[in-house]
């Protein structure tokens, strides 16, 4: 029961964007599970879930490995040390690279896992990426902007 409680937690917080014990126990019991907030918190602390921000002050739940923080972290500066420009049209996101650094880039993208990105496609310093609806397209740029931002 509990690996299947575990495994559910794990499915919801790559769906939705969780950021409290609340919300996680809220989707559980959706989900059928009678849970308290000490069986959630626990949970939590075992599969050894971080937090991070997503924008406008928000933070979600997220299940990470040491080696996909350390990762993680490399990426992240990759995409901002080749990160020059983006933009959108209506579902599509394009980013400008330095010149050669499109496919370096359009990997840190892709190991980031954003729910919202359907695929990515890269050329010399230009990047495409089809997002699921318009309404992703804003959400997929704030959050690459904070990545920028918050990298090391």
């Amino acid at each position: 029961m509990k690996e299947k409680r575990q495994n559910e937690i794990l499915r919801l917080i790559e769906e939705y964007d969780i950021g409290t014990q609340e919300e996680v126990a809220l989707r559980l019991r959706e989900a059928g599970y009678d849970v308290t907030q000490a069986t959630v918190s626990r949970d939590i602390r075992e599969l050894k879930l971080s937090k991070i921000s997503i924008g406008e002050g928000r933070q979600k739940y997220v299940a990470f490995h040491h080696e996909e923080v350390y990762l993680g972290e490399k990426y992240s500066r990759v995409l901002k040390e080749g990160f020059s420009s983006m933009g959108m049209a209506e579902n599509l996101v394009v980013v400008k690279t330095v010149s050669g650094m499109a496919m370096a880039v359009a990997a840190a993208l892709d190991a980031m896992k954003l729910n919202e990105i359907v695929g990515t496609i890269a050329g010399d310093d230009t990047i495409m990426m089809a997002v699921r609806t318009r309404e992703d397209t804003k959400s997929v740029m704030e959050k690459i902007g904070e990545i920028i931002e918050n990298a090391k």
